[in-house]
This record gives C-alpha cells, sequence and structure tokens, in this order.
C-alpha cells in the first residue's frame, strides 16, 4: 500500500466517513464497514479528498482527458479531484489536434484550432475549463468551423447549381451541409454553455461565438 493511500484512510476515520460495525445497507445486506462521502462536507475537507483522487489518478498512468462524476455526490467530487489534478501535473490548456488545422483541398487550413483556443479560453477565464471535455470543445470547433467553410462556398458558387445529369438548377448542396454544421455546433455549444451556467460562480457576459466568426473568416482570407 503507498503513502498517500494509507494517508486516505487515516483521514477518512478522523473525519468519521470510515465506520466499522455492523450497518445494513439499502440491499438488506449486513456490512462490517460503512464510507460516507456526505461527511466530507467542508471545503478543506473537498480539497483533501480531491488530492487523494488526483494522486490515484497520477499513480494509475492513466492519461485521462475527462473526468466525469454522476449526480449528485459525484459533482463535487469529481471537481475537486479536476482542481487538485491540475495543481499537481501543472496541467493548463490542452493542445489542440492536429486535423483541426488541417489544410483542406484548396490549400487553406480548416482553422478550428483557432475556435477551440478562443473557447478554451473563455472557459478558463470563468473557472469553468476543468468541467469540459476537450473532446467536446474539438467537437464543437470542428462544426462551427465547418459551417463557416460552407458559407464561404455559397459565397463563392452560390445558392443553385447545376444537376450532375440533366443540367437543371438545383439548390446548392452547401446549404443543407451548412444548415447541418450550424445546428450540430448549436447543439454542442448549448451542452457546454450549460455546464458553464451551472458552475460558474461569477456574473458573466460574453460569448466566442460573438466575435470568433469574424475572427475565422480574418485568419482564413489572410491565408489565402
Amino acid at each position: 500500500m503507498l503513502d498517500y493511500q494509507k494517508e486516505f484512510i487515516s483521514y477518512a476515520l478522523e473525519c468519521g466517513v470510515l465506520r466499522f460495525g455492523e450497518f445494513q445497507l439499502k440491499s438488506g445486506r449486513i456490512s462490517p464497514y460503512f464510507f460516507n462521502t456526505g461527511l466530507f462536507n467542508t471545503g478543506a475537507k473537498l480539497d483533501k479528498l480531491g488530492h487523494f483522487y488526483a494522486q490515484t489518478l497520477i499513480h494509475s498512468d492513466l492519461k485521462a482527458d475527462i473526468l466525469y462524476g454522476p449526480a449528485y455526490k459525484g459533482i463535487p467530487l469529481v471537481s475537486t479531484a479536476s482542481i487538485a489534478y491540475a495543481r499537481l501535473t501543472g496541467t493548463d490548456m490542452p493542445e489542440p489536434s492536429e486535423y483541426l488545422r488541417a489544410n483542406q483541398k484548396d490549400g487553406k487550413p480548416l482553422g478550428a484550432d483557432a475556435l477551440f483556443i478562443e473557447t478554451w479560453r473563455w472557459l478558463k477565464e470563468r473557472a469553468c475549463d476543468q468541467f469540459i471535455s476537450p473532446r467536446l470543445v474539438e467537437a464543437y470547433a470542428q462544426a462551427f468551423a465547418r459551417y463557416i467553410q460552407c458559407e464561404e462556398a455559397i459565397s463563392a458558387y452560390g445558392l443553385l447549381g447545376r444537376h450532375p445529369t440533366t443540367g437543371g438548377a438545383i439548390a446548392s448542396p452547401f446549404v443543407n451541409m451548412s444548415q447541418s454544421f450550424q445546428k450540430q455546433a448549436n447543439l454542442l455549444w448549448y451542452e457546454i454553455f450549460d455546464v458553464v451556467k451551472q458552475n460558474c460562480t461569477t456574473a458573466f457576459a460574453g460569448n466566442p461565438q460573438d466575435d470568433i466568426m469574424e475572427a475565422l473568416l480574418t485568419g482564413r482570407k489572410g491565408k489565402r
């Protein structure tokens, strides 16, 4: 048994969280011990508990990109573990995946990495970055960048196209794709924003979507 594991057991006993005796569980079974995490009920106790969880994760050699705590007790547990993990490892903003900046057929980069960075900074300013999976932000960034890409194609080629066999006018496929990517990006953003609403402890205003479209378009135009 490692030192931090021994310390955790001692601390659980000290806080009255771990008790030995005869306890009837909800299932009807009799247990010789009972572990009540609800008694980690102060800021100091939660802070120390998070430190133990973070040490367990570090010693497991698992590289986690998301920590999940089921409601309701799991939410404060995963929050304090995330904060402690960041302190112990120095983990900051994750590096955007390569595919977010991949060059497209026209030779220009997709530019979703800029949106990822902007969104992550927005989350970090509100102390909510530890509650969001980087994969969720990447999915949002890619969908939004694809939406911009489709809008640029509509501007370049128009709202109408030619039927491949009859040559007649048809609606441009970029219109449907644009609407699909916009819907996908909005759904992902609502998921991100909902987490911020539930966890941000200070008043916040602004939205990375407010100016990211202009920044993304400017960046792409500058690389032509």
